[in-house]
């Protein structure tokens, strides 16, 4: 996995020894009860303490000021970024500051940087956290979307060299750095894959990316295409490839933490590379940013690009269904009955309702395989968006406790999760069909809940979580974290999820 940090270095904090181009130094409306802030100024200058008190150096939250140094040698310039109140900057807060600064030094053409990490501590976050969301924040603001310009001449942008200055313990801080970097690339790749043009990363793409991976991190690896998914029944895969001249993709991996295969994590991911909605055709404005339908198929290779790298002890299978959804004379039609995987039928009353078709063979073919948990991602509905936005993805669940572990990993990655509600109300318009046991499409009204509780009737009582991703999957415009574009939504929940399960697994074993 290439890094975009190329060398990574721990020193002890002598502000005389730093020889890169950049040191970054958290600044608290307080900044002298930062310890080793006389040190600092004597280093920098006394002159640092009346700008601060005029705000000429800014100690409000985010704000950067840039300042050349005074002193001889190979320090070109300080950036002082305001932290505001000490006491109320939590962890959320100092990730997306970082990110500010990721994009700043993009902006700068800095290669190389030595940040003060003692500077940016206080009762709530700890050094080590410093660490890590310095290079998950600053690696996620690092982000450029890929363009296919002719004239575009610009390179990647990767730091050559970071310095992080601490008295604590080295390997500890260069451990905890290292793991927020991993997040960070895998939360990359997989806005690099939302933003992908859609005659690009085809379903056939799409599976030689995972089996990449699964290659790198030693995972099995199984991939059915269209003949496969014929002769075991995948009729509701099939049914949303009919009208496409691409062959269709189920790529599964596994990753065995454990010599036996038990107390599976299933993560399955909808795959839809390109989606005019069939004969239920989308408006053209509709149809412009559906090469992002892909979105949870990203967040489960994202997820476990993480897991290779960390390995849990957990085991972990992840399943992902791949096609696009055309129009033609074979492409499947409202009013067709088709039979899924489960053996359960269908009746379609709405062919851009298809995500919900990919994921019902994928989440069965998950607990064929042993999955004892099943957590599904997608760009679901529209309906989530009306609900709640575009910042708030929206989640449904059977089971209590798997959902609370869940939202635990939320909590801890700052991705805000929302659930809504599954009642027999609900369940009872999914079932109602003249002719099928369920039908795809009960109505407008609770959108988000019908889509996902559809995928629900296939799970049926394995501990599930539903994730709808359509509003948050994409921004549509630059924030702290990242540019406008595919943002890798839940890729990092996901993976944190499953080292929370690790952890469970660890303390009960012990």
């Amino acid at each position: 996995m290439e890094g975009f940090f190329v060398r990574v270095d721990v020193a002890g904090i002598n502000f005389n020894d730093v020889q890169t181009e950049v040191l970054i130094v958290g600044t608290y409306k307080h900044p002298e009860n930062t310890q080793g802030w006389s040190d600092f100024v004597s280093f920098y200058g006394s002159s640092l303490e009346k700008w601060l008190k005029t705000g000429d150096v800014s100690t409000d939250r985010k704000k950067l000021t840039k300042l050349p140094t005074l002193q001889d040698g190979k320090l070109l310039r300080v950036f002082f970024v305001g932290l505001g109140d000490r006491k109320t900057l939590k962890q959320d807060d100092l990730r997306e500051i970082f990110g500010t600064i990721g994009k700043e030094l993009v902006a700068s053409k800095t290669s190389n940087v030595s940040i003060w990490l003692d500077s940016f501590i206080n009762e709530d976050i700890e050094i080590e956290d410093a660490a890590y969301l310095s290079a998950e924040g600053i690696g996620m603001g690092l982000y450029k979307v890929p363009n296919y310009k002719t004239s575009s001449n610009e390179v990647d942008a990767y730091l050559d060299h970071v310095e992080l200055l601490t008295n604590s313990d080295e390997q500890e801080i260069l451990a905890y750095f290292e793991v927020g970097q991993v997040y960070a690339e895998a939360v990359n790749e997989a806005r690099t894959l939302v933003n992908m043009p859609s005659n690009v990363l085809t379903a056939r793409n799409m599976a030689e990316y995972a089996r990449e991976l699964a290659e790198t991190y030693d995972f099995e690896y199984e991939e059915l295409g269209k003949a496969e998914m014929e002769e075991l029944g995948m009729g509701a895969i099939l049914a949303v490839n009919q009208g496409s001249t691409e062959e269709p993709r189920l790529m599964v991996m596994k990753y065995r933490a454990n010599e036996e295969w038990n107390d599976v994590v299933g993560l399955v991911g909808k795959g839809i590379t390109y989606d005019t909605g069939g004969y239920s055709i989308k408006p053209k404005d509709g149809l412009v940013g559906m090469k992002g339908d892909m979105g949870g198929a990203a967040a489960v290779l994202g997820a476990m690009r993480i897991i290779g790298e960390t390995r849990p002890n957990k085991n972990v299978i992840a399943v992902i269904a791949s096609t696009d959804n055309m129009i033609s004379g074979n492409a499947f039609k409202p009013d067709d009955v088709i039979t899924s995987l489960s053996g359960k039928t269908i009746e379609i009353l709405n062919t851009d309702a298809e995500g919900r078709l990919v994921l019902a063979d994928s989440v069965t073919y998950a607990k064929q395989q042993g999955a004892n948990y099943i957590v599904d991602v997608a760009t679901l509905t529209g309906g989530v968006i009306i609900a709640l936005g575009k910042d708030k993805t929206g989640a449904l669940t059977n089971d209590e406790t798997f959902f609370e572990t869940f939202l635990e990993a939320t909590v801890e990655t700052g991705e805000f999760v929302w659930r809504l509600p599954l009642t027999e109300s609900d369940k009872k318009r999914i079932r109602k069909s003249d002719v099928a046991d369920l039908n795809n499409s009960p109505g407008r009204d609770g959108h988000m809940i019908f889509g996902g509780g559809f995928v629900g009737e296939f799970v049926e009582n394995t501990p599930w979580i539903h994730l709808d991703i359509a509003g948050t999957s994409d921004a549509s415009a630059a924030h702290d974290l990242g540019p406008k574009g595919g943002t890798g939504a839940m890729v990092r929940s996901l993976a944190t999820l499953i080292e929370r399960m690790s952890l469970e697994n660890t303390e009960e074993n012990s």
